[in-house]
C-alpha cells in the first residue's frame, strides 16, 4: 500500500512540474513573434560556447534566450508553427550562432504544434543529449556550435519518413533562408 502511495505522489509531482513548466513557458513567451526570415544565410559565430549570458541576452530576443540558453519551450501551435507549414524550399539556421541546422528537404508536418524534421541538414549540425528534466527520459537536441537548446528528437512514432525520427524544434530559434538547399532536380 505504501509503495502505491509513493508512486501516486511521484505521478502527482511529475504532473505539477509539467504544468508549472507549461505555465512558465506561456508566461515567458507571451509575444508570439514570427520566425526570423532572411534572404541570405546568417554569419556563423565561431567559438559561440565562450559567449556569456549577458552577451546572449543582448543578441537574442527574450524568447530566444529563454529557449536557447535556458532550455525553454515556445507554446505549441503558435504563429511560428503556422509560418513553418507555409515555408517552401530553404534552409534553417540557429538564431544564436548562425550554424546551419535543418533543410526543408527534411521537414514534415507531424501535427504536433512545433516545426518537425526527420533529419538534420548535416550529420554534425546538431548534437543530442539525455534529458531527464521532466522525470521522463527524452533526447534533447542542441546546436552543435553554440550548444543552444533547440528541442527534442523522438524515434519510432510511425511517421512515414526515411528515419522514423521527429526532430521537434522550437521555431523561434530558427532563421529561415528561402531558396537554399533546393534539391538539384528542382532548380
Amino acid at each position: 500500500m505504501e509503495r502505491l502511495h509513493i508512486q501516486s505522489l511521484r505521478l502527482m509531482v511529475s504532473i505539477l512540474v509539467l504544468c508549472s513548466l507549461q505555465i512558465t513557458a506561456a508566461a515567458v513567451t507571451k509575444t508570439n513573434r514570427p520566425m526570423k526570415e532572411t534572404s541570405k544565410a546568417p554569419e556563423s559565430v565561431e567559438k559561440a560556447t565562450n559567449i556569456k549570458d549577458k552577451e546572449w541576452q543582448e543578441k537574442l530576443t527574450p524568447e530566444q534566450f529563454y529557449i536557447l540558453r535556458k532550455a525553454g519551450t515556445e507554446p505549441a501551435y503558435g504563429a511560428v508553427y503556422e509560418q513553418f507549414k507555409k515555408q517552401g524550399a530553404g534552409a534553417y539556421y540557429c538564431a544564436g550562432c548562425g550554424n546551419k541546422l535543418f533543410s526543408s528537404d527534411h521537414k514534415f508536418d507531424s501535427h504536433c504544434g512545433w516545426p518537425s524534421f526527420w533529419d538534420p541538414a548535416e550529420i554534425d549540425s546538431v548534437e543530442t543529449r539525455s534529458d531527464l528534466t521532466l522525470g521522463v527520459p527524452r533526447i534533447e537536441v542542441v546546436c552543435a556550435n553554440c550548444k543552444g537548446h533547440l528541442g527534442h528528437v523522438f524515434e519510432g512514432e510511425g511517421f512515414d519518413t526515411p528515419t522514423d525520427q521527429r526532430y521537434c524544434i522550437n521555431g523561434l530559434v530558427l532563421v529561415y533562408v528561402p531558396g537554399e538547399d533546393v534539391k538539384k532536380d528542382e532548380k
